[in-house]
């Protein structure tokens, strides 16, 4: 860590929201590194969407790949740019914590019952930072670095900029944030991490998922190499390989020696380009009408199954018998009906979601 940027931030300037004893072996920014891969929540990356659903093909990404390829195209970064790459990896790694089971779809849809039981906009990076804050540990939080839970807060990269600039915030700031969030449809894509390295982690984002989105796109047959643009494979190349290297070439030549991370003209264009046919021919695609519509179900029915067991104190429910029966006294009397259904839907794997479907609902 001693030739970090000027730009860096230091391990001595972590900010932890409870004190603790300090490690003899171990910075700051490491032991989040530790506390999330070590976590719960994180074991359930691996049983979790990332485009494609319900699929036979072992080799097609999962969240859990997804997430590692964001750590690894993040420090590549990091690295070049002299940033503290414990920071970087343990806010990759922790990024999509809170992401729903069925990908974006299965956030959308968990966001309208939040709005319909007035508990706010349900977005997947605030749920990251709340399993991390207040639910890992049976409801008593991990207690993570402040500059770790900013940037998995600001990590989204369905918002892509030329210039990824950080903005100075105070811990009352971060805090400001996170509950805005839930009453503002839209500030999830003003925010802004407080570090360089959150900045990283939120451009790697995205040049995680895009070329590799693709690459399984193809495996499935979902769309082939030759549809793709000229105008885009001319810039970022056809392959995920080539698509990655050329973006994080491309940061590290712009960045070196700035306080942002910025992307060329060409390459910010082509990205910008490829993500839209990446919805017009993957993402829009990738679930039919009545699979989202058996997700939709799925949701609702266990929404108003475990609220109903909530309300009638039935503890012989799922709800009970693995989320709420170890759960501190300050979550289950602080926390609504209604937010502790969708804390349990949004911690569910895919599979275990259909199960409980199939053996709670439709049996």
């Amino acid at each position: 860590m001693k030739n970090l940027s000027q730009f860096a931030c230091l391990d001595k300037n972590a900010i932890r929201l409870k004190k603790e004893v300090e490690d003899k072996y171990r910075t700051p920014f490491f032991r989040d590194i530790d506390r999330i891969i070590y976590s719960m929540s994180y074991l359930r990356y691996a049983d979790k969407t990332q485009v494609f659903s319900f699929n036979e093909n072992d080799h097609i990404s999962k969240r859990m790949i997804h997430v590692q390829l964001v750590s690894k195209i993040a420090r590549t970064i990091g690295r070049n740019l002299n940033l503290n790459e414990d920071l970087i990896e343990a806010s990759a790694l922790g990024h999509d914590l809170g992401h729903v089971p069925f990908g974006h779809i299965g956030e959308s849809i968990l966001n309208k019952i939040s709005l319909e039981n007035n508990e706010g906009y349900f977005n997947h990076n605030i749920e990251s930072v709340r399993v991390l804050m207040v639910l890992e540990q049976n409801g008593l939080g991990r207690n993570i670095t402040l500059q770790v839970l900013d940037a998995i807060m600001c990590h989204n990269g369905e918002f892509p900029m030329k210039e990824y600039y950080p903005k100075e915030k105070t811990k009352e700031d971060f805090f400001k944030e996170y509950q805005d969030s839930y009453h503002e449809k839209n500030l999830i894509k003003k925010f802004r991490p407080m570090t360089l390295e959150g900045c990283v982690v939120r451009v790697s984002d995205i040049i995680a998922y895009i070329g590799k989105d693709i690459e399984d796109a193809i495996c499935l047959g979902v769309i082939s190499k030759e549809q793709i643009p000229k105008s885009i494979t001319e810039v970022l190349g056809v392959t995920n390989r080539e698509i990655i290297n050329t973006i994080v070439s491309d940061i590290i030549e712009n960045s070196k020696n700035k306080p942002y991370i910025k992307l060329s003209d060409d390459i910010y264009k082509a990205i910008i380009e490829l993500k839209k046919f990446n919805y017009e021919n993957i993402y829009y695609k990738a679930n039919s009408k009545e699979d989202i519509k058996y997700y939709e179900t799925m949701f609702r029915s266990l929404f108003n199954k475990y609220l109903n067991d909530i309300e009638k104190n039935n503890k012989q429910s799922k709800i009970y018998k693995t989320f709420l029966y170890n759960m501190t006294d300050k979550y289950l009397t602080k926390t609504s009906s209604a937010r502790k259904v969708i804390d349990f839907l949004a911690g569910m794997t895919d599979d275990y979601m259909d199960k409980c479907y199939k053996s709670d609902v439709n049996n």
